[in-house]
């Protein structure tokens, strides 16, 4: 019997299940996500896939699940309950955070720091110290360590972050905390910041290590529901999560440490897109994942995402590797409003899911970018084959009121509302591209999610890209590409040291110690030897600059070998992030050692469409182009087209959960594997 690989993507709004044969064979479907126990639509949304697959539930071999839970509990704010223990005198940390203020602001004295994720009273010194190379000044006062830590239990805390000064180079004092927490408050969640992230700057490590713990109690609590469940059902069927760096690890793991979670959504996005890309022949994309709220973009160069270990979740600083994803507030539901000066803008507020827009008939007065699409004709009306008949006249009604405010007409406005929108998309693509140096127009975008075709060649043209890519099932492209990833687990240790005075034999050693972590991993993931890879990474930077660049040593390169080409190789790395270099004038200095432990997993098959043609359009219907006017224009199935099949524009391909739109000046063309090739011909 063909292996039946299930990956089950949980969003705010709707729960993505594709259920993949090892023959190619894909099925995908969309189910209501359930916030209140994520477990519930996960399992109700394999039991579905499954069932419409023609398979029963002891045929799943493996589920792997990307999810928002991580994530959503910190934009909730859901902080109750978390306490935080420190060194002695540094009871302030949060409260002093960092001296640089947002951009936007001017200054200061405009900008208010964001709710701290720790109150003051909430924060209990600890008794003990070490200095920065690990030498312990202080014993450990583990009598008022107790104290300490029974006063925030009174006070209703329930997780607990540790963060001790420089435990990232001994964590003997952390680790002694954890045992005298584990015998005296055995249900308290705790998160040592040794083991969350051993790092330098210690606000950066107490803030990861909170949101760490904070999301603790919510991961493992629906994890474990699911994984039981689904063991009940389908027997002993593994449950891989996937993490913000584009890896999977085991549900156990991912417990152990949820915020390497928090990205893991996008992640799958982009992994499905690097999986259609190579099939193709693809090596350098702009992926683009655009939903009902935001978009999200990625470059990704020789077949390689970007990784970055600094992010903002909201206004909060979390460090850990994951992939460089750039997003911005335009998706389907972005509201368009008139500025305080009279212009027209669009988003970053949504509509959401409830009410929705206007068109869904739930009550929604905002007008929207989907609204101004079907007041123009670009969507059908009706969704998801069907299930949601939209209200086309209500939306139309809308944009006359706003034409009439700006004095435009109602197809004007809503043009101008899809100008915008495709603007907004234009931003985060240059965040990625041209502030760093990129030429956009280099790229193909690869256009996916349920909004992602929508305006892809409107943004395209901004940015005179020429070419775009929109794979099958772009809405559920998410959820497939969790059945295109590999395990992955990052580790890092700091060790500064300059390049004169470094002793290449203390390096490898600590690399090497952070390789067998890695080892240890993939065996205990049950990974075959054969299957491994471990990568060696450094972050360094000239002597006296404040921020590293990651420099990537090729596969396979270990030992000395692998220090002495880690000096060579940052000159070239810190041309390409920042446009110049200094060999052999300034002084180099290491500062952080990183490992990534790579097991490789099988790939299901992929379809191939036969035949050729261009069959005839499945009707027609009056759609406004901005430079056409309301124009009968034809509409296609996507999936009546076969390979080789062509569609000139205008024109629009529609299907299950999403539409293409060919505006003029593109043509459309189906490839072998059933992607929409657009190409501009003008």
């Amino acid at each position: 019997m063909s292996e039946l690989r299930v990956s089950v993507d949980t969003g705010g709004t709707f729960t993505d299940v594709v259920a993949v044969y090892d023959d190619g064979r894909v099925h995908a479907i969309k189910t209501p996500s359930t916030p209140g126990d994520p477990s519930a639509a996960l399992l109700s949304g394999i039991r579905q896939v499954v069932e419409e697959s023609g398979s029963v539930m002891p045929d799943v071999d493996i589920v792997v699940h990307g999810t928002t839970t991580a994530t959503n509990a910190v934009l909730e704010h859901k902080f109750s309950g978390l306490g935080l223990l420190v060194t002695e005198g540094f009871r302030h940390l949060l409260e002093i955070a960092r001296q640089s203020v947002p951009d936007g602001y001017g200054n200061s004295f405009f900008w208010v720091k964001p709710p701290r994720l720790v109150p003051l009273h909430l924060v209990r010194e600890v008794g003990g110290r070490m200095d920065q190379t690990g030498t312990v000044l202080r014993e450990l006062d583990e009598k008022a360590l107790v104290e300490s830590v029974q006063e925030l239990v009174d006070q209703g805390v329930d997780r607990l972050g540790v963060c001790l000064i420089h435990s990232y180079v001994n964590d003997q004092h952390e680790r002694r905390i954890a045992e005298i927490i584990g015998e005296h408050f055995p249900d308290l969640f705790l998160s040592l910041s040794a083991e969350v992230l051993p790092e330098y700057r210690e606000y950066e490590r107490a803030m990861t290590t909170l949101v760490d713990v904070m999301v603790k109690p919510y991961v493992r609590t629906y994890l474990g529901r699911a994984h039981e469940e689904l063991n009940k059902e389908a027997g002993d069927t593994p449950l891989l999560l996937m993490q913000s760096n584009g890896g999977v690890v085991s549900a156990k793991a991912a417990g152990e440490r949820p915020v390497t979670m928090l990205l893991s959504g996008p992640a799958g996005g982009v992994l499905g897109a690097v999986h259609v890309a190579e099939q193709v022949g693809l090596t350098d994309i702009l992926t683009l994942d655009a939903g009902g709220t935001s978009t999200d973009i990625c470059l990704v160069e020789n077949m390689s995402p970007n990784i970055t270990t600094q992010s903002l979740i909201e206004h909060y600083p979390v460090k850990t590797p994951m992939l460089d994803i750039a997003t911005v507030a335009a998706g389907g539901g972005s509201i368009a409003w008139i500025g305080q000066f009279g212009s027209l803008k669009v988003g970053p507020q949504s509509v959401g899911a409830d009410p929705g827009p206007i068109c869904y008939g739930r009550g929604g007065t905002d007008p929207s970018v989907t609204d101004a699409a079907v007041s123009l004709g670009w969507l059908p009306a009706e969704f998801i084959g069907g299930d949601l008949v939209l209200d086309v006249e209500s939306s139309r009604a809308a944009f006359e009121e706003l034409g009439q405010t700006l004095e435009l007409s109602a197809e004007e406005a809503a043009s101008g509302v899809l100008e915008i929108a495709a603007a907004n998309q234009v931003h985060g693509i240059r965040q990625v591209t041209t502030t760093k140096g990129r030429d956009p127009a280099d790229y193909t975008l690869l256009a996916f999610g349920g909004s992602g075709a929508l305006l892809a060649a409107v943004s395209a043209d901004f940015l005179n890209i020429r070419s775009i890519l929109v794979p099958p099932f772009p809405g559920n492209l998410s959820a497939y590409g969790l059945q295109v990833s590999d395990v992955r687990r990052d580790y890092v240790r700091t060790l500064v040291r300059l390049e004169s005075k470094s002793d290449p034999a203390e390096i490898d050693r600590h690399w090497s110690s952070l390789e067998e972590q890695g080892r240890q991993e993939l065996r205990d993931q049950g990974i075959a030897e054969e299957d491994w890879e471990l990568l060696r990474v450094a972050d360094m930077r000239y002597y006296g600059e404040a921020h590293e660049v990651r420099v990537s040593l090729p596969s396979g390169l270990s030992g000395l070998d692998a220090v002495e080409a880690m000096w060579r190789l940052f000159h070239p790395e810190h041309d390409s992030v920042y446009g110049f270099s200094y060999p052999g004038e300034q002084e180099v200095e290491l500062v952080q050692l990183r490992v990534q432990a790579v097991g490789q997993m099988s790939r299901p098959a992929s379809l191939r469409l036969s035949g050729s043609g261009s069959p005839e359009p499945i009707g027609s219907r009056q759609i406004y182009w901005r430079d056409l006017g309301w124009t009968e224009t034809p509409l296609y199935d996507r999936y009546e087209l076969p390979d080789g099949a062509r569609a000139p524009g205008p024109a629009v391909i529609q299907e299950y959960g999403s539409t293409i739109v060919v505006p003029p000046g593109w043509d459309a063309s189906i490839d072998e594997f059933g992607n929409v090739r657009l190409e501009a011909t003008r």
